[in-house]
């Protein structure tokens, strides 16, 4: 049985006291106590990086933390990305540093909510964005990431609808590449017309890509003319439409590798970590004040004290995680059973794993 920490503090209050190199000492101990694997975001704070054993996206970490020999798993992101890591980890024991450490555009749409949707078409096919509840997953067919959902998409046949959830800008990027039209599910509830084989897109969104601005990017541009512009697929269209390239964060670690200037659209943490990566490159965000809130929850004291206290343990009822890792199976075995990360990108992890060390204190 996993064991408490003799030396634990009543609240994370008391840790942010200690000496950043006393908390990173603690969680590296504690860590080997309890064999325990420390995963982070790209949009977690560069100090929750520093101590994390793998960097990436929420999906893929799961998947890493999934193939270790780690009996826990502490994960440095937002609720439903712990809630995917217990869904592929059903064994393991994961847990969370901040509760409140949510996702609004996963908390746009309740299963409550989809399944109202569905029973108005029980012909459409489902596809989840990751980026969603486990309950939300466990009443969708299949999964999709930002990398992959026009491929997904594509392989649903084209005179069934298809019901995208919880993103629209997502959605409406998918049915510009694929063909389809897009039909808002707000629209559709008022009585929109649509046809078979069209998108009803959910209406939620990422704050932070949402508000990606026009006029920001066109000032950037200004001051950087031979830049490329690379933009996540969760900003709305008129930001798409004047990208060079349209990837999901991993896609960019990718292009990092092969330009020197880039405007860039996403997250303010993964932009930043380019830039330590590539300090003779100029990455420029289009925005500096696009800052995930959500993700910057977590910090060492936090992560310190969840360790030593175990606490907070993600729990699934089991028959929403089956029917969740349905969905997201039917979407790798799309993808070759699992999402590898490319050489570049590769690359990118292995430089910042060299940089943090052991992380032994």
């Amino acid at each position: 049985m996993i064991q408490l920490s003799p030396e634990v503090f009543a609240s994370p209050l008391h840790y942010a006291k200690l000496p950043v190199e006393e908390l990173v000492s603690r969680i590296a101990r504690r860590k080997a106590e309890l064999n325990a694997v420390i995963l982070g975001h790209y949009y977690q704070r560069v100090e929750i990086q520093a101590v994390a054993d793998f960097l990436g996206d929420s999906l893929r970490l799961s998947q890493q933390a999934a193939s270790t020999d780690a009996d826990v798993i502490v994960f440095c992101g937002v609720h439903f990305m712990a809630e995917t890591a217990k869904i592929v980890s059903p064994d393991k024991t994961v847990l969370m540093p901040d509760l409140y450490a949510g996702c609004p555009m996963a908390d746009f749409v309740t299963a409550d909510a989809l399944r109202k949707l569905k029973a108005r078409h029980p012909e459409a096919v489902v596809v989840a964005y990751v980026n969603s509840t486990a309950a939300v997953k466990a009443e969708s067919d299949i999964c999709c990431t930002s990398a992959n959902a026009v491929k997904i998409v594509n392989s649903v046949a084209r005179d069934r609808t298809v019901i995208f959830v919880p993103d629209k800008n997502l959605a409406e990027y998918v049915a510009t590449k694929t063909g389809r039209r897009c039909v808002s599910a707000a629209a559709e509830a008022r009585g929109a017309a649509f046809q078979a084989g069209d998108i009803i897109a959910w209406d939620g969104h990422c704050y932070v890509h949402d508000d990606l601005a026009i006029e920001e990017l066109e000032q950037a541009q200004r001051d950087h003319p031979n830049a490329k512009v690379v933009i996540h697929p969760e900003a709305r269209s008129d930001l798409l439409e004047r990208a060079d390239f349209v990837v999901s964060t991993s896609g960019m670690a990718d292009l990092a590798t092969q330009y020197d200037e880039l405007i860039i659209g996403t997250e303010r943490g993964l932009i930043d970590k380019l830039q330590e990566q590539y300090p003779e490159k100029t990455f420029v965000p289009i925005s500096r004040a696009a800052v995930c809130g959500n993700m910057k929850v977590n910090t060492l004291a936090k992560l310190a004290w969840c360790l030593d206290n175990l606490e907070h343990e993600v729990k699934l009822d089991e028959t929403i995680r089956l029917k969740a890792e349905s969905a997201l199976r039917r979407m790798l075995d799309l993808s070759g059973g699992r999402i590898e990360p490319t050489a570049e990108e590769k690359q990118f992890e292995d430089a910042a794993a060299k940089a943090r060390g052991c992380g032994c204190g």
